[in-house]
């Protein structure tokens, strides 16, 4: 078994600015925080708070570690994330989910490994004079043995607390960084995150006299690409083992095809996809050389496009995958996996077209850390 897919939760009627990404308590382990805060004097109002912050978000998941770091922004507001001025970032594959599903616990070499990344993240928020940041960790840190003493190992050699957020928590930072590209006309949505050691759907919806959307329902799925990978095999991957993935995957995703049965699909439903796994299919689709987010974050592509995207992986041999600019030796052995999830998520929900997100979680949790600052005010 590569994993358990329990029941979801589901919230209706909730709006994302209002789900409480900033409620800690109920959302970290052994009651420990990861906010960052350094003590400056106290100033009160929040003109104050955009003048003096510096924020950092970090995301270490199974896969990878990323950090993002900014600050405020005033701007013509288009976009949630056009109030986010990055000032530095970073993203390392650490693969600290490597073997979880076998062994039960994050081996030893995975943990020498990310921490090496943490401590990088660490010099680099003191570098940046970070002041107020949130620290996660997700799939891997949740389902390991030994999550909670990984932790506790990180908190001693790098200073660094890591919050061990629920699943719940992750689909709604993913939610809050990415619903920005929804269509704006679209009743619907289908937002979905392919991680390393799960994956995150979230139905979004919109009345058609309001501007907000509202998270419909939502589910985590106990399945990503280094887990379904490590089951079935990634580096070489035939046409039977790519439909057994996708066959595994289906299944999963039965049980959210349920609770969605009575969600109302307007003509210009589409899904919103953010993950290594469609990023790396608009390259490839754009034929880059090498990987560029300013062309890929935002693009709209056809289901047809897609289609030949993930036809055009298919048919290249693993080192033609690690050769690819937009893929290389680090995921060559995970991307068809995170294709045959894709392409289950496809055909349960169909639609014409897919919007491609090079966003998340990091800056989800960037503008809720603004917006309990009272920045987010100043800058609309």
């Amino acid at each position: 078994m590569i994993g358990t897919n329990r029941p979801n939760d589901t919230r209706v009627g909730s709006d994302i600015n209002d789900l409480g990404f900033c409620r800690q308590t109920a959302d970290v382990r052994n009651n420990q925080s990861s906010e960052w805060t350094v003590n400056h004097t106290e100033m009160s109002d929040a003109q104050s708070q955009f003048q003096r912050h510096t924020y950092a978000a970090l995301d270490l998941g199974t896969n990878n570690c990323r950090l993002l770091i900014a600050r405020p922004k005033r701007r013509t507001r288009r976009r949630d994330t056009d109030l986010l001025h990055v000032v530095d970032a970073f993203s390392r594959i650490v693969r600290l989910g490597e073997g979880l599903a076998r062994a039960g616990s994050i081996s030893e070499p995975a943990i020498e490994r990310t921490i090496e990344a943490l401590e990088i993240c660490r010099d680099k928020m003191s570098a940046r004079n970070v002041t107020r940041a949130r620290l996660i960790a997700t799939q891997a840190c949740r389902g390991a043995e030994n999550g909670d003493a990984f932790v506790e190992r990180v908190r001693e050699r790098t200073g660094l607390t890591l919050e061990i957020i629920t699943r719940e928590t992750e689909a709604r930072y993913a939610a809050r960084g990415c619903a920005c590209l929804a269509d704006q006309h679209a009743e619907s949505v289908l937002l979905f995150d392919i991680g390393g050691g799960s994956t995150e759907l979230v139905w979004l919806t919109r009345a058609p006299h309001l501007s907000a959307r509202q998270l419909h329902s939502w589910t985590s799925l106990e399945l990503g690409v280094v887990t379904l990978a490590e089951h079935f095999g990634g580096r070489s991957v035939d046409a039977e083992t790519f439909m057994a993935m996708k066959r595994y995957a289906q299944e999963a995703l039965q049980h959210f095809v349920e609770e969605t049965t009575t969600a109302k699909r307007c003509p210009r439903f589409h899904l919103l996809g953010t993950s290594g796994t469609v990023t790396t299919l608009a390259g490839v689709h754009l034929g880059l050389e090498r990987y560029d987010r300013w062309r890929v974050d935002g693009l709209w592509m056809s289901d047809d496009e897609t289609s030949r995207a993930i036809a055009k992986l298919r048919d290249m041999s693993f080192e033609q995958r690690v050769a690819n600019g937009c893929i290389g030796p680090q995921r060559a052995d995970l991307v068809l996996a995170g294709c045959a999830i894709f392409d289950a998520i496809r055909d349960t929900f169909p639609a014409n077209r897919t919007r491609i997100a090079d966003r998340g979680l990091r800056e989800g949790m960037l503008l809720e850390l603004m917006e309990a600052d009272g920045v987010l005010s100043q800058l609309s």
